[in-house]
This record gives structure tokens, C-alpha cells and sequence, in this order.
């Protein structure tokens, strides 16, 4: 598989990964399955020993979701990755995600604050009580309303302010709204036949060492416009 590199420098790779891919490999996975780390360690051998578990997660300082697409950094060296890990903990990394939901979310701009854990017995998180809970905030803003048979579904652009496992599809679908195709958290079937959530990391915006701002993104891939082309807009 071809991953695409959208932009490149000595410190580290931006690259738009394709849904149905894992970020990095599983400790505990029975069986081997490929995942982004390893397909761009076999181009770039020099991530191989660069972060905090090299041997699982080579070069990874963020992760997407296996059924999410879009941009991820991939560090090259560990001097990189100690900062770009220092720009995320201290929430200096601006990321930005597109999302069909499900009905009309309202109001058009809102911010969903709802503390993240871990559903006992299970790999779902939950807003309910659970097991190594922690604070969980996220932004949205309504780009369009769509229709189609009968049915109404919010396109949004969503910006995550702290980094939890699935938090963009437990918080909406938390305040009814699940994203189109999310299994886990939303409905089993979709009217458009979807097998992946339509969740897509759209860009990242944060400041280099010596300042240089960078806004790196990735364009919605051919899947996810496919399913905006079928929809009617609907004028408010």
C-alpha cells in the first residue's frame, strides 16, 4: 500500500492515512496486522528507534482511529518527537476533523465538555462512570445541513481540545448525534452503505521550534465526498 506523504522535512513526515489502516501495530493483536508506522518505517528506517515504545509505535506521537483518514505527523528523529509530545500535552497543536453526523445538531457552534472512561469489561469509552476517567472537550461548528429520503444528517467541522480515545465520536453521539457509519458508537446500518465512520483529520496547525507557523491538510477523500454529492443542501 502507497501511503501519501503530504509534506516532508529532516524532523518529520505528514502523511494522510487512509481509513481501515491502524496507526501502529497492538501489543496484544493474535494476529499481524499491517499498520501505517510500519508501511512508512520501510521508506524512512530512521523512525524505527525514534519515540517513547519504537518497537510498537516507531515515529507515532498521535494516532487515528483504524476507520479514520487524514493527516498524522510521523517523527523522524527524537529530538522532534520530544517537542512535537510537549505541543500536544500542552494542547498547542490545533486539529481540526470533518464529521457527517446524524439529525441537526444545535446549536450551530458548540462546545461538548463531558469527562472520557473506559466502559468496564470493554474497549468502548463511555461519559458514563467508568474506569480511568479523564476531562474530555470538544469544539464544533456547523458547515451545512444536509437531507436525504427523509432522513437529516449535520456536516461539521469538529475541533478537539484534549486527545482521548474516540472522543469526537463518544461526544456526539453523547448529545444524540452519532457520526454516519460509526458502529461502535452510533447505528449498525446507514442508508449509504458506509463502512467506516465519516470522521476524516482534515488538517493540524502548530508552530515549529524557530516559530514558522504550519498548517498541514489533507482534502476529504473520494468515499466521504461521495456521500456529501448525494445529499441535498438544506437552506436554513
Amino acid at each position: 500500500m502507497d501511503i501519501e506523504v503530504i509534506y516532508e522535512t529532516p524532523d518529520f513526515l505528514a502523511v494522510n492515512k487512509p481509513a481501515g489502516l491502524l496507526t501502529h501495530s497492538i501489543s496484544n493483536e493474535k494476529k499481524h496486522e499491517a499498520s501505517l508506522s510500519e508501511l512508512v518505517s520501510q521508506k524512512y528506517p530512521e523512525i524505527k528507534n525514534v519515540g517513547d515504545d519504537p518497537h510498537l509505535r516507531p515515529g507515532i506521537v498521535h494516532r487515528l482511529d483504524k476507520d479514520t483518514s487524514g493527516v498524522i505527523l510521523i517523527c523522524r528523529n527524537q529530538k522532534f518527537f520530544e517537542y512535537a509530545k510537549k505541543l500536544f500535552q500542552e494542547h498547542k497543536v490545533q486539529k481540526n476533523y470533518l464529521a457527517l453526523a446524524n439529525g441537526e445538531v444545535r446549536p450551530k457552534n458548540g462546545i461538548i465538555e463531558k469527562p472520557i472512561s473506559i466502559k468496564s469489561g470493554s474497549v468502548k469509552r463511555t461519559i458514563h462512570k467508568g474506569k480511568d476517567e479523564k476531562s474530555a472537550i470538544t469544539e464544533y461548528k456547523i458547515l451545512n445541513y444536509f437531507e436525504r429520503n427523509g432522513e437529516k444528517f449535520s456536516y461539521l467541522k469538529v475541533m478537539p481540545k484534549t486527545g482521548r480515545t474516540h472522543q469526537i465520536r463518544i461526544h456526539l453521539a453523547s448529545i444524540g448525534h452519532p457520526i454516519v457509519g460509526d458502529q461502535l458508537y452510533g447505528k449498525k446500518e446507514n442508508q449509504f452503505g458506509l463502512k467506516r465512520q465519516f470522521l476524516h483529520a482534515e488538517s493540524l496547525e502548530f508552530s515549529l521550534a524557530d516559530g514558522k507557523a504550519m498548517r498541514i491538510g489533507a482534502d476529504l477523500p473520494e468515499d466521504l465526498q461521495s456521500i456529501l454529492k448525494i445529499c441535498k443542501k438544506v437552506d436554513e
